[in-house]
């Protein structure tokens, strides 16, 4: 008989929640004003409104917390983690920061100018926010494959290479700073990028002296998908394939709160040493001394343990094998959701899911709220909320696919919690079509707003 599968750890700690009522929950959301991001902690029952930072580090993990340098200059911790970083991804120069959307301020306060074009395939939230910030523009070139979630194609993360030769030559070199790979793609479903396709926007790249940089929340995610699905590179291993995606690359930016499997924290790697010499003033100024860069020695000790577990590929065979159980279990009860299961959630396709709420109402909004009132599970609307408005004519933007993610945090919750995840957002669709109004904006802030948007039903 063929043992079944089982995780490759076990659990050492456990932490009680709270099982709330319908009725608390219904009185909590109204007075979150409808913003999941306002409920408190204490009030969730499942929380899936990001993987970022929420995940459980391990005790090799929790050992390095111990061990932590907290020099602030010149850390042992420091140095540990710029050598496991050099040694990972290939990059020559190292400057940490406490979380990704930092590593982006600094970055693009560097290669950013008012006017500028930057392609990629569907830049999220704190990236085009950053971008648009700066008066410039975030161009969307991922493949059309990727807005039909029954399409199976491979890499949904993909770029598509003709629309983004058509930016190259719309646009003078000088006003495009670089192209960025998101890796995986969060926005269009936690999907991965082909090494084919980093490769030959590489290729188109260097064509048009356009430098290339990653997005890199994911990678180890990306380079598990690249194994499991692209003939070419099912012989190698995870860190081959992940030294080989960075190859492709100028330089990367990184939230460590996803792939390095800690709480807090963030860096930039780099090839151009020009590039970082100036990076490294505006961490001075932003961050913190560049040794350090807002984090504590001991949170980069930890991070330096994490990145080299989460490219186990034991750990990376669990992981993304939970998101596509819960995923599977959807699609078998008819649910529709972006096919095939990303690496890092499940995101459900709120049009087809509520057909009969309007786009102004917030549709993936709307579901979000209702599995939240039906059993505490907080998931994140993936829609017209985080498309945010047009920069110049301040009208919604609506984006072509509305969804619901489902993140799931790393080495968290059990299966049994994604069978109560799965059964309560069949409840919901079982009544879905008494769900016909949504809701409205009563406030919002002029970028970024779905962090702290307050609403009110139809």
């Amino acid at each position: 008989m063929e043992l079944p599968w089982a995780e490759p750890f076990k659990i050492k700690m456990v932490e009680n929640i709270y099982k709330s009522t319908r009725e608390e929950r219904e009185k909590w959301i109204a007075e979150a004003d409808y913003n999941l991001f306002n409920l408190e902690s204490r009030k969730v029952f499942i929380d899936l409104l990001t993987d970022s930072g929420t995940g459980a580090m391990s005790d090799k993990q929790w050992s390095e917390i111990m061990t932590g340098d907290e020099s602030y200059a010149g850390s042992a911790s420091f140095e540990k983690l710029k050598n496991t970083v050099q040694e990972l991804t290939g990059f020559k120069y190292f400057l940490p920061t406490h979380q990704g959307r930092a590593a982006e301020n600094v970055l693009f306060s560097v290669l950013v100018k008012e006017g500028m074009i930057i392609p990629g395939n569907a830049h999220f939230d704190t990236t085009k926010g950053h971008i648009e910030f700066r008066k410039a523009h975030a161009v969307d070139c991922t493949i059309d494959e990727a807005f039909d979630i029954e399409n199976m194609h491979p890499f949904k993360g993909n770029i598509d290479l003709e629309k983004l030769e058509n930016v190259y030559q719309k646009h003078p070199k000088e006003q495009i700073p670089f192209c960025l790979i998101t890796v995986t793609c969060n926005t269009s479903g936690g999907q991965p990028v082909s090494m084919e396709n980093i490769k030959a926007v590489r290729e188109l790249s260097e064509k048009y002296g356009i430098p290339v940089y990653f997005d890199a929340a994911r990678y180890a995610e990306n380079a598990w998908f690249i194994k499991q699905r692209e003939e070419s590179q099912k012989d190698k291993s995870v860190r081959e394939i992940i030294k080989e995606m960075f190859s492709y690359g100028d330089g990367m930016t990184m939230s460590s709160k996803k792939d390095g499997l800690v709480n807090i924290g963030g860096f930039i790697a780099l090839n151009k040493e020009e590039v970082f010499q100036v990076a490294s003033n505006f961490t001075i100024i932003y961050e913190g001394f560049v040794s350090y860069g807002g984090m504590a020695g001991r949170d980069m000790a930890a991070l330096s343990q994490g990145l080299q577990e989460s490219s186990e590929e034991s750990y990376l065979e669990s992981r993304v094998g939970q998101v596509e159980y819960l995923g599977n279990k959807l699609i078998e009860m008819g649910i529709p959701v972006q096919k095939p299961i990303g690496g890092h959630a499940v995101f459900v396709d709120a049009k087809t899911f509520l057909p009969n709420v309007a786009k102004e109402e917030y549709i993936a909004q709307t579901l979000a709220i209702e599995l939240y009132k039906e059993a505490g599970i907080r998931g994140v609307e993936i829609g017209t909320l985080l498309a945010d408005r047009d920069p110049e004519s301040r009208e919604n933007r609506y984006p072509r696919l509305e969804l619901l993610r489902l993140a799931i945090p790393r080495r968290t919750y059990t299966n049994n919690h994604m069978d109560f995840i799965a059964s309560a957002l069949k409840n919901v669709y079982d009544r879905r079509k008494e769900i016909t109004s949504g809701y409205e904006i009563t406030w919002e802030a002029p970028i970024m707003r779905h962090f702290t948007v307050k609403l009110k039903k139809v």
